[in-house]
């Protein structure tokens, strides 16, 4: 029997029959980007240029504010036209830095193009050392900063890699691309992730929606003896982290903890060929693929695209606005709506998915019927209803006891409620209130 997580979880349409069968094509460098210093998860990054400075394509425009946090790279070559705050794809104000492009001149040292080269004798702490220095991030888009997952914590040990290749968020091709054009490289940069946590054992979970890539990287694999392919079974939020970790390994991790916790490290598809360029081309974390799709698209793509770019501009490289009600950055369940479309791509942007105007008009909501299938649903094992009910009160208290901290927004609640109750926003809005009491909590600790 094919595996998946034990509870929870739903079947909606895959919808990747748009842009699945669309090669990786290099997107345009357009005439300026706006790059913000805040591309991941924890402390934004210091800028270390200024407006008038001239830039390189992979010089180092902004450090890293803490321990949890990413340097930040220019993506292209130019002048720097600014050092100020610009909208994000949600309307809200971000630090970010504005470069007018000139030309593509990169940063010595860097490599672009080039075969597979052998890895020699990396250690653990050269590979995370470059990993750090890159920026790298996740790209499944959490954006935690990778070099961050690499250190394993004092009393904690790793005993497995597993990458997600998942890719379970209906309409995103991007990974699935990625498998089948750079499947060498993404098991090269594999390897090094297991080195780098000290592992022999890497596992790469695929849904059953994509046997070619599966074919593939089995192919692939056989002469690599500590790499197992695992076919999984369709069901969303596979690629969750700790539903993968179940899916794969059979453990559970549990409330509050980490992956780590079970002795597992989970890595995306992409962050596992960012880790390969940036360790064997010293590459930084610079471009991305990205897919732009949806059903009102008369060219949907998977484009690999220059970090700071305006989502304006691949929406118009793939057929433009016509007919379109609604636009979302990553995929429909865990994306979120962009009332920007000029906002740039980052580090952690998975796709631009453009909706019908028919499909966008929302359902007017009715009262919960206690139909417990929000409950039923949930891959934690929540009460997504008593959540939000709380939220509404304000009982933050009661929230942070009925583990809203363990919500992976998955919008599982969301999509399978019959009266369009707007649950997962609701719960976002009461994690996000918990999880900042619990922070000041932890500091004043200290």
């Amino acid at each position: 029997m094919m595996k998946t997580f034990p509870i929870g979880g739903i079947h909606p349409s895959d919808c990747k029959k748009y842009s699945k069968d669309s090669a990786i094509e290099q997107f345009p460098i357009p005439a300026s980007v706006t790059i913000p210093l805040s591309q991941h998860i924890g402390a934004p990054a210091v800028a270390t240029v200024a407006k008038g400075d001239k830039v390189l394509v992979g010089q180092v425009i902004a450090t890293a504010g803490g321990f949890v946090s990413s340097n930040i790279h220019s993506s292209v070559s130019g002048t720097v036209t600014a050092v100020d705050d610009r909208p994000d794809a949600q309307g809200n104000m971000k630090p970010a830095i504005t470069i007018a492009v000139e030309g593509d001149e990169w940063l010595e040292g860097i490599e672009r193009d080039g075969a597979q080269k052998s890895l020699g004798s990396l250690t653990a702490e050269e590979i995370v050392a470059k990993v750090k220095e890159m920026g790298i991030v996740g790209m499944g888009g959490a954006t935690f900063p990778t070099h961050v997952k690499l250190s394993i914590p004092n009393g904690k040990k790793a005993e497995c890699l597993i990458i997600n290749a998942v890719e379970c968020e209906p309409y995103l091709t991007a990974d699935y691309r990625v498998m089948l054009e750079r499947g060498e490289d993404l098991l090269a940069g594999a390897q090094l992730l297991a080195t780098a946590i000290g592992v022999d054992k890497i596992y790469i979970g695929i849904e059953n929606n994509k046997p070619d890539a599966i074919k593939y990287l089995q192919a692939l694999a056989k002469s690599q003896t500590n790499v197992r392919i695992v076919p999984l079974k369709m069901r969303y939020p596979q690629g969750g982290e700790k539903q993968l970790i179940a899916a794969v390994t059979g453990r559970e991790v549990p409330s509050g903890g980490l992956p780590i916790d079970v002795g597992a490290v989970v890595q995306n598809v992409g962050t596992a060929l960012a880790v390969y360029e940036a360790v064997v081309f010293n590459k930084p974390l610079i471009e991305r693929v990205v897919t732009v799709t949806g059903s009102t698209l008369a060219s949907p793509k998977n484009l690999l695209v220059r970090v700071g770019t305006p989502m304006s501009a691949l929406i118009e490289y793939c057929g433009g606005m016509e007919g379109v009600g609604k636009v979302g950055a990553g995929g429909p369940m865990m994306g979120r709506a962009v009332s920007n479309i000029d906002a740039p791509v980052t580090k952690g942007t998975s796709g631009v998915l453009l909706i019908p105007t028919e499909d966008a008009l929302r359902q007017t909501e009715g009262s919960c019927i206690r139909c417990a299938k929000c409950v039923e649903a949930c891959p934690m094992g929540l009460e997504p209803y008593l959540l939000s009910t709380l939220t509404q009160r304000g009982d933050y208290e009661e929230l942070e006891a009925h583990y809203i901290a363990d919500c992976i927004e998955c919008g599982c609640c969301t999509f399978s409620c019959p009266s369009y109750l707007p649950l997962l926003d609701w719960v976002r809005i009461g994690k996000a209130e918990v999880m900042k009491r619990m922070r000041e909590r932890a500091a004043a600790k200290k």
